[in-house]
């Protein structure tokens, strides 16, 4: 791989690890405050396991730029300042509502469901070894959430409005969730950006549309992740207080 190619996909692999982290702290918000103790436990869990997919990504950024796997991730996620992070919007919004929260998973979800099964299969072994191994947790995540939009879309009519509301909010955002760094996928045997939005926007129509909710003809945001989120501010605060009491400590 020559170095250009190589600097670009440590870029996209960087802006991937941002928003699992992210969408990790947002979904870890609602423990101890979930409507029902038992998903108290499994949303809790499920945001637990992004932020492990996260630590993924940020090991193979750090393997792509020849620095260390094992103390990279810390450095990058508690010593970054908000500017510096590459995270979409669409994963940085506040919490919410329940329907809003489980939507918004449900959306990842069903990106992660599209990339990783087109990932494992990349010519580059490290990204296609790393996608493989997030994919056999991400199966459980989005049977768990693809439940849930049922649930709430062909429940009550308070459920249903609330579903409603969160997908006109989340849709334009889901415009950033392809695309990124100059990474041409096809370059690792891989299928674009654009056959993954299709493919992705197929799969969640067929499932919203039976559950009772309306797709928004609103247009979707281009992505442009040099534009911070204000919301990183408040975010980065809170998640790295403790690791810059003492940046020299080992924990």
């Amino acid at each position: 791989m020559n170095e250009k190619k190589q600097q670009n996909l440590a870029a996209r692999i960087l802006e991937m690890a941002d928003d699992e982290l992210i969408l990790a702290h947002r979904n870890s918000e609602w423990c101890g405050c979930a409507p029902i103790l038992e998903e108290d436990i499994a949303f809790a869990n499920l945001a637990l396991d992004e932020l492990g997919h996260a630590m993924l990504w940020y090991r193979l950024h750090a393997d792509l730029t020849g620095q260390d796997p094992e103390t990279t991730p810390d450095r990058l996620v508690f010593f970054r300042e908000p500017f510096e992070y590459r995270t979409a919007q669409f994963c940085a919004l506040p919490k919410g509502d329940w329907a809003f929260s489980m939507l918004r998973q449900y959306l990842w979800d069903v990106l992660e469901a599209v990339r990783l099964e087109a990932f494992a299969g990349a010519s580059h072994t490290l990204l296609a070894q790393t996608a493989a191994r997030i994919r056999v947790e991400e199966i459980y995540h989005l049977r768990h959430t693809s439940a849930w939009v049922k649930r709430l879309g062909l429940g009550t009519e308070e459920s249903n409005s609330r579903m409603q509301a969160a997908l006109d909010l989340l849709w334009p955002y889901t415009g950033e969730l392809t695309g990124g760094t100059g990474v041409a996928w096809t370059d690792y045997g891989l299928p674009p950006d654009e056959s993954i939005r299709a493919d992705w926007d197929r799969r969640v129509r067929a499932k919203l549309v039976p559950a009772g909710l309306t797709i928004p003809d609103t247009a979707m945001r281009s992505l442009d992740r040099s534009l911070q989120s204000g919301y990183m501010v408040d975010i980065l605060a809170e998640l790295q207080q403790v690791a810059r009491l003492d940046p020299q400590a080992r924990w």
